[in-house]
């Protein structure tokens, strides 16, 4: 609205002056020089063969020659006066005047047109001028060689005007607005439809983010007896598991400001940069407060300060923390601002980020388990199209170890899988094709690979098979087969039991199990193979982690060598003497050797059943646990009668949670 004076007139609003005029005004000049060329009268255009006309006639006094390529005709006094050359005045906005030329047109070669003009003279006994004369348009010529430098001039004011453009900012605002905040403000109105509701499973989590939510909703609730709203909350876990979903899932509830970004948007290569964005991110929630900032992967810039810094290489990270520990908690802190932030590495950050004041809850969000899983299906078949027959229990049993987004990948895979067999809906057999699809990698049906190599890759998988058989601590198979898949020539597929805790005796017997390739190998053909590569891996990170992490070795004792604050990283010395070390790696080498000749006397004692389970192997590719039952017997240990139930042919029973990549990558050769 226009102000008012004492009057209570309104003041008129005077035009807003443009800078863009002056420069159209100038761009306009220049054209119109360019265009003029200073000449503001025009001779009429003619033609050569109407032009050697006119000399015949004697009509032409004068023949110039300007820049060996343009004619210039002066006609003689008389011959103005003729009807014929009355048209003549040009078309320029003056009429020529008597020194100007009447006619004028472009020629080709000089030469041919001065020997015809002489011809013609000498023909007809003329006494026409012939002369040569040079033009220069200065004006055109500045404005070419000015032009290119104007448009770069002109370029570069639009692109700093643009970039400066905006109110307020941080440090560096009106040059390049670097120092201000990279938050996106969600409307939850239109930005954000994640609901609570769509986050399955996280039950504790989601409690815990609630309240926060409530606490902004509801503030007098929770003041009136005294307590303060919490300043931050501090999601962790394992990659996939629903931090950001949880976070969207606030953003959607929350009917305050929710500011978005992540702990690289604070980085750049300028000095000051990542301190003047916090200060800005937190001077916008501050003016929007009750407000929430979600910070993803705040490993970025919160990490332990001191570490790895050889020459000063991360101060600039070291200042943006110290920054947003500011923020956070210190003088003149706005309490009505809440910070969520996401990590799955909390090991690597600063105890002064982590310390209550700063983030008062550290909220977990770990692996779903079987009936977290189930939920989460649920919410991901909502938009499939899925047959009647399904049953989540059975899908969530067969996914241990699989995290949210691993689920969600495995419902988008099924449903493409489904589609490209132009099924109308999506099945059982579509989703366990889906997870051996991301388990194992794609099928290579058309692998070339030798008769003697798939027999050694036969016999390398049925002696997982049968060893895994034989042991009671072992995962329960569900099927083998040596068909190529992703970077592995053959699998054996497991449905481990979800255990909280594990024994020596469990971890002894799955290192059994794995070192059953490549010791039936030795048992039949008497020779190994790379095979065996990623089993070995296995089985010696399994073995380092008895001695050194988990405090399951006799001879060193109830000792680990474990820092869970990741301060060994960064250690050049190890944490214990060389004469430790020496007995550390000697006791690693008895426990794989020990669980080697177990296998090896194991497959002795049953080489005809398996040389029998490995001949099938070859004939059909792919067996099931029915196979085994067959041959073995029954099981001997039956620990889970539910699993035997799901372990059915039409199952195939994949999972994910066992991750054998020492199976799935079983032979690089």
């Amino acid at each position: 609205m226009a102000k008012e004076d004492k009057n209570n007139k309104p003041e008129k609003k005077k035009p807003k002056f443009n800078n863009y005029w002056i420069y159209a005004a100038i761009f306009l000049l220049f054209m119109g020089i360019q265009f003029f060329g200073g000449n503001w009268s025009q001779p009429e255009k003619t033609t050569k063969s109407q032009f050697e006309q006119f000399l015949r006639d004697g009509d032409v006094a004068k023949v110039k020659i300007v820049n060996h390529k343009i004619a210039k005709v002066f006609l003689t006094q008389e011959a103005k006066n003729k009807d014929i050359h009355n048209k003549s005045t040009g078309s320029g906005v003056l009429d020529p005047g008597p020194n100007e030329p009447n006619y004028q047109f472009e020629f080709g070669d000089e030469q041919n047109f001065e020997n015809d003009i002489n011809e013609i003279k000498k023909e007809n006994n003329l006494d026409t001028q012939l002369v040569w004369d040079t033009e220069e348009n200065l004006w055109g010529d500045l404005l070419i060689t000015l032009l290119p430098f104007v448009i770069i001039i002109g370029i570069w004011i639009f692109i700093m005007r643009r970039m400066s453009s905006g109110a307020g900012g941080g440090a560096g605002g009106q040059i390049f607005n670097i120092g201000k905040s990279k938050a996106k403000l969600f409307d939850e109105k239109t930005d954000v439809k994640t609901s609570f509701k769509d986050v399955a499973g996280l039950e504790g989590a989601k409690e815990e983010v609630q309240e926060i939510v409530d606490f902004l909703k509801n503030p007098e609730k929770y003041t009136a007896l005294g307590g303060k709203i919490p300043k931050g909350a501090l999601l962790v876990g394992p990659p996939g598991t629903g931090k950001t979903l949880l976070a969207k899932a606030v953003a959607g509830e929350a009917k305050v400001p929710f500011f978005s970004l992540s702990g690289s948007d604070f980085v750049e290569m300028f000095v000051g940069v990542g301190a003047s964005r916090v200060r800005d991110l937190f001077k916008q929630a501050k003016e929007k407060s009750p407000s929430i900032i979600f910070i993803d992967e705040i490993d970025a810039i919160g990490r332990a300060r001191g570490k790895s810094n050889f020459g000063g290489s991360n101060d600039e990270r070291e200042n943006t923390l110290n920054q947003l520990l500011t923020e956070m908690d210190g003088f003149g802190t706005n309490t009505n601002v809440i910070v969520v932030a996401a990590t799955n590495r909390a090991d690597v950050l600063d105890k002064a980020l982590m310390r209550a004041g700063r983030f008062d809850r550290q909220i977990y969000v770990d692996l779903p388990d079987v009936r977290e899983r189930k939920e989460i299906f649920e919410v991901h078949l909502r938009p499939l199209k899925i047959d009647d027959t399904l049953n989540t229990d059975f899908l969530a049993k067969q996914t241990p170890g699989f995290s949210g987004a691993d689920i969600a990948n495995v419902c988008n895979e099924a449903a493409l899988i489904a589609a490209r067999k132009e099924n109308k809906a999506v099945g059982k057999q579509d989703f366990l094709d889906a997870v051996d699809r991301i388990v194992g990698g794609l099928e290579k049906k058309n692998k070339i690979i030798t008769p003697d190599e798939k027999k050694a890759i036969a016999f390398h998988e049925a002696g997982h098979a049968t060893v895994s058989w034989m042991l009671e601590h072992a995962a329960p198979l569900v099927k083998v087969t040596i068909v190529p898949r992703g970077q592995s020539l053959g699998a054996a597929w497991y449905l481990p039991e979800e255990r909280l805790i594990v024994r020596p005796e469990q971890m002894l017997d799955e290192m059994c199990a794995a070192l059953g390739g490549r010791a039936a190998e030795k048992v039949i053909f008497n020779k190994i193979s790379t095979g065996a590569l990623s089993d070995l891996e296995k089985i010696t990170k399994q073995a380092r982690a008895m001695v050194t992490i988990y405090g399951l070795n006799e001879k060193i004792g109830n000792l680990t060598y474990y820092d869970s604050s990741g301060q060994n990283e960064y250690n050049f010395s190890k944490p214990y003497s060389e004469k430790t070390a020496e007995l550390i790696d000697k006791e690693i080498s008895n426990l794989i050797e020990a669980q080697y000749q177990r296998a090896l006397e194991l497959l002795e004692k049953n080489k005809d059943k398996l040389t029998e389970l490995a001949e099938e192997l070859l004939e059909k590719e792919v067996i099931f646990k029915e196979s085994l039952e067959r041959i073995f017997g029954e099981r001997p240990f039956k620990k889970d009668q539910e699993n035997k139930k799901l372990e059915n042919k039409e199952g195939n029973d994949e999972d994910k949670g066992n991750q054998e990549s020492e199976e799935e990558k079983v032979a690089t050769n």
